[in-house]
């Protein structure tokens, strides 16, 4: 019997379930760039599955924010087709992660890039770092990412972060796993560190990792920062993660003081039939972009990178 592709799976799922008036490109503030990719991962494989299934999962969002008390979907959130780059080797996805990141700068849209693998950040942080030569980066992960070259790779989920401090400063955040080799990586002086057990003991955590980064800021969000007893659906989970009301506290903290030019959400492996990580990758982001887009902010300037008002302001 022929296999049929349903109607459905040939339409782009549009983030939060909603084709409206906001979400066309034209109007739309953000952009949501899928980018299926696992190539280079090592333990649980799966995360090229990880933006459809938190596309899929956005569409049981309920679009008026209760903590913000705004309907975020608003601002306009469009959705843009896949990048098609599942066989591609690593240089050749982040190079096309990068133009296409440098083509929404370009049309002043905010890029939130939904991986995959964390190996596809590079190509958006490149992209940004260009237009934004002051930009810092902040990065949350379970694992420092600091490999000089992983299994001979130097484009690695395990390198992320060595990659992006040789393009702009990093503050990684929400580590507890690293290798000797990483260890004997630091210090850097492109590179601060926030292990989950330095949070613990610094009573004004949130403040140091505030003056860490610069006001221009791409955020860098590894589901396996999360704890697994709430975050399973990773590929490589390690025990004492943050949690739901730690991690969104830490960032509207963030957002709040600094301008915010791009953001990141990857290494979502789906779980058959475990939808709860799905979702909450999908909250996240919504409840970022109404951080960013609609919340109040406690800086002078109040425009986002492109230069546009913020909504509400």
């Amino acid at each position: 019997m022929e296999n049929k592709i349903s109607q459905e799976e040939l339409i782009p799922v549009q983030f939060g379930g909603e084709d409206n008036d906001c979400s066309t490109y034209e109007k739309a503030k953000a952009v949501i760039v899928p980018v299926p990719y696992g190539k280079t991962v090592c333990y649980k494989p799966g995360t090229e599955n990880g933006p459809r299934a938190i596309l899929d999962a956005s569409r049981n969002l309920e679009l008026f924010d209760d903590e913000l008390g705004k309907d975020t979907y608003r601002i306009g959130i469009h959705t843009a087709a896949e990048l098609e780059v599942h066989n591609f080797p690593p240089e050749e996805m982040v190079a096309q992660v990068e133009k296409k990141v440098a083509s929404l700068i370009k049309d002043s849209k905010f890029p939130i890039i939904v991986g995959g693998e964390h190996t596809v950040s590079v190509g958006a942080v490149r992209a940004l770092a260009k237009a934004n030569k002051d930009m810092s980066v902040l990065y949350l992960d379970a694992h420092y990412d600091m490999r000089d070259s992983f299994k001979g790779l130097k484009l690695s989920h395990a390198c992320v972060a060595r990659r992006i401090s040789e393009i702009c400063p990093t503050t990684i955040v929400g580590s507890r796993s690293f290798s000797k080799e990483e260890k004997n990586a630091l210090p850097n002086p492109n590179v601060h560190v926030f292990n989950v057990y330095d949070i613990l003991d610094i009573p004004n955590w949130k403040e140091k990792i505030k003056d860490s980064v610069r006001d221009s800021l791409y955020i860098s969000i590894d589901l396996d920062v999360l704890d697994p007893s709430i975050m399973p659906s990773v590929g490589t989970p390690e025990p004492g993660g943050l949690g739901w009301y730690e991690i969104l506290d830490l960032l509207h903290y963030i957002i709040e003081h600094k301008e915010l030019v791009g953001m990141d959400i990857v290494e979502l492996c789906p779980i058959k039939d475990m939808v709860a990580p799905d979702f909450m990758a999908a909250k996240l982001i919504y409840r970022l972009l109404g951080y960013n887009f609609v919340g109040g902010k406690k800086i002078a300037s109040k425009k986002d990178n492109n230069g546009t008002k913020k909504e509400g302001q």
